[in-house]
């Protein structure tokens, strides 16, 4: 079980007694400006509470809930990468569980280098470690589309290490989720679309509405429900026809989207007793069923029955994944002006595995065509206290004082699949030799490999920041954070900001962070079981505490740490035109790595003469590689306010590169199995530094009157490329541009949207014959944009 938060609990009480003893004057919160989104007040990456975008010495971009809503997608993470050139978000297709939760990379790092935060409160990673071959690979990030859209009024992208003021995991940024309050209103939304190919149709239905809880509460209400078909742009086999082979002509494999439904709940409340004080709560709940598919087994392949599949068939995924956040706490002012926050978070994320269309060849003819194949969950409970206090210390303005404490604890959990999921029935092929065991494209997680496992930590933090003058604006923090199984981490961050004028203005920031290795990295195992030579092997992803791992020079993980340096120009040269170029370096030491599969003879042999006579090898996590990261930020607005209406425009470019600095040399354990043994080969040393775009280009604009809104964004994505252990099969793809268009009509409260997203049907360059499964799958699953062509939808708003 976790362990009880007992030095937080003494913590809050002593600070209750201490603040609570006398009421105070209400908190004056300046209300968010709406004009433009330089004056929105910020609530990331600072504690001052009247800091505006245009003030902040950190990059930051403010994605409203309009623009969000704007896009054809009703996935959060597909619409923040068209807003953001940092944000990439491909679609990997053929990837097990990594298609039902894909991941986001922000400045090329690990999806798990970016910290999600809603309303400022740690939201939970998902259960998911990427284990297959996409981009994000040995990662256990958030889901971001666990989060509706219809809940959020905007979302605050803090691209800049911040590890010393929130904790683990923020390395690359924050992604801070406010959510919609009373004000907002209420709205019913309906939209339709389908791409230009003609399938993948979907639909999603949105509601939200704001509600007044007394004369001072706020309550805030959204629900959303949709469904989404597949997508396929598979293509028919053009190999050298066989009885082993697919048919020749005829579509069977399936490359694309996979299908989904997906229903959220949220809800954000607040509620004042006094002037003092007052109480808040919000939430998310979503569940999101997901079938995606593997490769084709043809008819006469050995993993078929044909007496079952007489044509061979296409085995199928359906991932379940249940994500429950739910945050309780209360603000308070004590007589001596000291804000305090305290704060319980609760987050579950939960994602089963059913095998559809599949059979276990060991079983035989009387074999299920389905299986349960067990259930991944990580629960994250999370205790924040927090004080902010404005400090006068007789400069231009305040000195602003934050300080606190942090307790969470983590369980990991993953429950084993039906017998029949893993098993080997002793069934044997046609000419003698045993069957493969289990679920064909995903055999069950064995009782071998289930476990609970869990951990806490303590982290205790202190910030100074303010305004030393009118032009100069400084910040230093500070932060300790403790774990139970790992150890300590200590980071730290400055900040500055100076305004040679109000048109010009330097900002820069130096800071250390730390990723904490995720409970699913350390603890994550599964099994499949080979034959060699008609003997059954077990091949293992190795928790790092397995024995047989250890032998083969698994140790246990410690924390990524990183040393981050930006400096940036912010621009106001003229009214309604803001520029920001920020540049920045990333060093990241001891990243976590999936090894290679070590089944060398050497290694099968000396497992089996040293007690692992079932083993025949397999992978593990590791802190493998070293490396550094360059990159530079352009981001401009411009609103252009004319005689009936408006037009505005925003340019984002992003160039990113990322080096592998050193490579960890092979354990002495290994070394001594097998000299020759590679742990980390071309094609995963690739997805680090040459996987994702090399830049990224954004230009929108956007004309709107009373009744009408006319957009377009142009897209470029870079180039990337896909390294082969072959490097003669290695390929570049060229940079591509694509068009967004929409135009939208209102009439009183009714709003219609007609739009289309790559209207020019744009693709991604074509995998070569060798890399594309002998003509099937022709596209690279690594690309950013994805490979499905145009889309196009249609939306109607109702609002009141």
């Amino acid at each position: 079980m976790i362990a009880k938060p007992h030095l937080l609990a003494v913590a809050v009480s002593a600070a209750l007694t201490a603040t609570l003893a006398a009421p105070a004057q209400a908190q004056t919160v300046p209300p968010t400006p709406t004009a433009t989104v330089l004056d929105t007040v910020i609530v990331t990456g600072t504690r001052v509470t009247d800091r505006t975008v245009a003030e902040s010495a950190s990059p930051i971009d403010i994605i409203t809930g309009e623009a969000l809503q704007a896009t054809g997608t009703t996935e959060l993470a597909t619409a923040l990468a068209r807003a953001i050139p940092s944000l990439n978000f491909p679609r990997p297709a053929i990837n097990d569980g990594t298609d039902a939760a894909r991941p986001a990379q922000l400045r090329g790092l690990a999806p798990d280098h970016t910290l999600v935060l809603v309303n400022g409160k740690r939201y939970h990673p998902g259960a998911l470690v990427n284990v297959n071959g996409s981009q994000g690979r040995s990662s256990s990030p958030v889901d971001l589309n666990s989060i509706p859209v219809a809940a959020i009024e905007r979302v605050e992208v803090l691209r800049d290490g911040a590890s010393a003021q929130y904790g683990s995991d923020a390395i690359a940024g924050v992604v801070n989720i406010v959510l919609k309050g009373a004000d907002s209103g209420g709205r019913l939304s309906a939209n339709y679309g389908q791409f230009s190919a003609g399938d993948g149709a979907q639909y999603q239905l949105q509601g939200d509405v704001g509600l007044r809880l007394g004369a001072e509460g706020s309550l805030h209400l959204a629900a959303q429900t949709g469904h989404q078909d597949q997508s396929d742009r598979a293509r028919p086999y053009i190999g050298t026809p066989s009885a082993t082979s697919p048919p020749l002509g005829r579509v069977v494999q399936r490359l694309g989207d996979p299908e989904i439904d997906n229903h959220s709940l949220a809800y954000n409340a607040e509620y004042p007793v006094e002037d003092y004080l007052s109480f808040y709560s919000f939430g998310v709940y979503t569940k999101r069923e997901t079938l995606s598919n593997g490769f084709f087994r043809p008819g006469g392949d050995s993993r078929n029955i044909p007496a079952i599949y007489p044509d061979g068939f296409l085995p199928q995924i359906f991932n379940t994944a249940d994500d429950i956040s739910v945050t309780a706490g209360f603000h308070a002012t004590t007589a001596g002006e000291t804000d305090v926050d305290f704060s319980y978070t609760y987050g579950s994320s939960e994602l089963a595995f059913d095998i559809r269309n599949t059979l276990n060849r060991s079983l035989g003819p009387t074999s299920p065509t389905a299986f349960y194949a067990g259930q991944l969950e990580l629960v994250q409970h999370v205790l924040n206290l927090d004080f902010n206090k404005a400090l006068d210390w007789g400069l231009a303005y305040p000195v602003t004082l934050s300080y606190g404490a942090e307790w969470r604890g983590e369980e990991y959990t993953i429950s084993p699949g039906e017998p029949g999921s893993w098993i080997n029935g002793g069934v044997l092929l046609p000419d003698g030799a045993p069957a493969p065991s289990g679920a064909q494209v995903f055999p069950g997680f064995r009782p071998s490999d289930s476990g609970s496992f869990d951990r806490h930590s303590l982290s205790y933090y202190v910030g100074l920041e303010g305004d030393v003058t009118e032009r100069l604006s400084l910040g230093v923090a500070a932060r300790y954070e403790d774990y139970s199984d790992f150890g300590s981490e200590t980071t730290g961050k400055l900040s500055a900001r100076y305004a040679f004028s109000d048109a010009v203005a330097l900002r820069a920031t130096a800071s250390t962070g730390f990723h904490a290795p995720s409970l699913q990295q350390q603890y994550y195992q599964t099994t499949s079981t080979n034959f060699i030579g008609g003997i059954p092997f077990d091949l293992v992803t190795f928790r790092v505490t397995n024995p047989a791992g250890i032998a083969l020079g698994a140790e246990p993980l410690k924390a990524e740490t990183s040393e981050n340096f930006s400096l940036g120009l912010v621009l106001t040269p003229v009214e309604n035109l803001y520029v920001t170029i920020d540049g920045y370096h990333i060093k990241v030491k001891d990243r976590i790595t999936l090894s290679e599969n070590l089944t060398s003879t050497a290694v099968r042999t000396w497992l089996n003469n040293n007690g692992f006579p079932d083993v025949a090898g397999g992978r593990y996590f590791t802190n493998a590689l070293d490396t550094t990261t360059r990159g530079v930020d352009l981001v401009g607005t411009y609103t252009w306010q004319l005689a009936a209406s408006k037009l505005d425009f925003t340019l984002g470019y992003n160039y990113n590169k990322t080096e592998i600095d050193r490579v960890a040399p092979n354990p002495p354990a290994l070394e001594a199995i097998d000299p020759t043994a590679l742990r980390f080969g071309r094609v995963e040393l690739g997805r680090f530094e040459v996987g994702y775009p090399r830049d990224k280009f954004l230009l929108s604009g956007a004309w709107e009157n009373d009744a009408w809104r006319l957009s377009a964004t142009t897209s470029r994505y870079g180039e990337f490329t896909i390294r082969n252990a072959n490097p003669a099969l290695d390929q570049t793809f060229d940079p591509k541009w694509l068009l967004d268009l929409s135009a939208s009509f209102r009439t009183g409260s009714w709003e219609f949207t007609l739009g289309g997203d790559n209207v020019l049907n744009e693709y991604p360059d074509e995998l070569i014959f060798a890399n594309s499964n002998a003509g099937q799958l022709p596209f690279p699953t690594q690309n950013p944009f994805g490979f499905n062509g145009a889309y196009v939808y249609l939306r109607a708003d109702y609002r009141w």
